[in-house]
C-alpha cells in the first residue's frame, strides 16, 4: 500500500504544479497571438484536457467495448459540469463574457441536441460518426472565421517570449496528464487494498481521475485571474467530447448500444446539467457566473451519483 500512497501524494503535488504551468503558458500564448483567453480555453486548452478521453474512447472501441467509449464521452460531460465547473464556481465566481453567453453556449446546446439525434435509435453507425465529425469541421471553420470577435489586442508579456510560453503549455500538459493517471492508479490501488469494491471505485475515484486535468486547469486559471479560460475549457471540452470522442465508437466499433441506460440515464443527465449551466449563463448578464449555479450543478451531480448507486445495487441484487 505504501508505494501506491506515495505515488498518490507525489502525483497530487505534480498535478498542482503542472496545472499552474499549463495555464501560465496558455495565457501567455493568448497574449502573444492576440487571442482572448476564452478562445484559447475553447480550443488549445479544451483539446489538451480532452486528450485522455479521446485516447480512452479509441482504445475501448478497438477492444469491442463501444459502450465504455460512449459512457466515457457522456460521463466526461457530466463530470465537467456537475463537478469541475461546480467546484470552480463555488471557489470563485467566473466572468461570463457575452460571446460565451451567446455564440459558444448556442453551439454547446446544438451539439448536445445533435448527440441526442445520433443516440436516439440506440445504435451508433459510421454515418453517425461522419455526421459528428462533419459538425466538428463546420465548428472549426466557423470559429476560425469569427475569431476576430473574440480577439484581444496583442500585448507584450514581460515574463518571456512565445517559445517559453509554448514550452510551459506543452510541458505542463504532458505532466498534467501523466500525474492525473498516476493519481488515479495510486488511489485505486489504495482503495482496493482497503477492500473497497471495484464498481464503487469506478464511480468515484476513476470518474474523478478522468476529470482531474479539467479541474486542475480550471482552479489554476481562476486563481491566476483567467476565469474566462476556465469557462472556455469546460464548454470546449464538452463540445469536443461529443464531436470528437463520441465518433470513436461510431467509426471504430459501430453497433447497438449494449446498455440502454446510456441514453435513458446518462444522456438525460447531460441534457439536464447543460440546461442548468445555460440558465446560469443567461442570467449572468451584469455579474459573474456565481455560486448559485455552482450549487445547482453540484446538486444535480449528487442526484446522478445516487441514481448510479441505486442502479448498481439493483444490478448486484443488494
Amino acid at each position: 500500500m505504501l508505494p501506491a500512497l506515495l505515488t498518490s501524494v507525489i502525483a497530487l503535488m505534480v498535478l498542482s504544479w503542472s496545472s499552474d504551468r499549463f495555464v501560465t503558458g496558455a495565457a501567455g500564448l493568448s497574449l502573444k497571438l492576440g487571442l482572448s483567453p476564452a478562445l484559447v480555453g475553447l480550443t488549445l486548452v479544451a483539446f489538451g484536457t480532452s486528450a485522455p478521453e479521446i485516447l480512452v474512447s479509441a482504445t475501448a472501441a478497438l477492444s469491442d467495448s463501444s459502450a465504455l467509449a460512449v459512457a466515457n464521452a457522456l460521463g466526461s460531460n457530466i463530470a465537467n459540469m456537475g463537478l469541475v465547473l461546480a467546484l470552480t464556481l463555488l471557489w470563485r465566481p467566473v466572468p461570463c463574457p457575452q460571446d460565451s453567453r451567446h455564440q459558444v453556449l448556442s453551439v454547446c446546446l446544438l451539439v448536445t441536441a445533435l448527440a441526442g439525434v445520433v443516440l436516439i435509435d440506440g445504435r451508433l453507425t459510421r454515418v453517425d460518426g461522419v455526421l459528428l465529425l462533419a459538425g466538428l469541421t463546420v465548428l472549426a471553420v466557423a470559429t476560425w472565421k469569427r475569431k476576430a470577435l473574440m480577439e484581444a489586442p496583442p500585448r507584450d508579456n514581460p515574463e518571456g517570449g512565445r517559445g517559453r510560453d509554448l514550452l510551459l503549455f506543452l510541458g505542463g500538459l504532458v505532466l498534467l496528464l501523466i500525474s492525473a493517471r498516476a493519481l488515479v492508479w495510486g488511489a485505486t490501488e489504495v482503495a482496493r487494498q482497503l477492500g473497497v469494491g471495484e464498481a464503487l471505485i469506478g464511480l468515484t475515484l476513476v470518474a474523478l481521475g478522468t476529470s482531474l486535468p479539467e479541474l486542475a486547469t480550471c482552479l489554476a486559471a481562476t486563481r491566476r485571474g483567467h476565469g474566462e479560460l476556465a469557462l472556455g475549457n469546460v464548454l470546449g471540452s464538452n463540445i469536443l467530447n461529443l464531436l470528437m470522442v463520441l465518433p470513436m465508437p461510431a467509426l471504430l466499433g459501430p453497433g447497438r448500444l449494449a446498455d440502454p441506460a446510456l441514453l435513458d440515464r446518462d444522456y438525460t443527465a447531460v441534457v439536464l446539467l447543460t440546461l442548468v449551466m445555460a440558465l446560469g449563463m443567461m442570467l449572468a448578464v451584469r455579474r459573474p457566473l456565481g455560486r448559485g449555479t455552482g450549487l445547482a450543478l453540484l446538486a444535480g451531480y449528487g442526484v446522478y451519483l445516487m441514481v448510479l448507486w441505486r442502479g448498481l445495487q439493483a444490478t448486484s441484487g443488494v
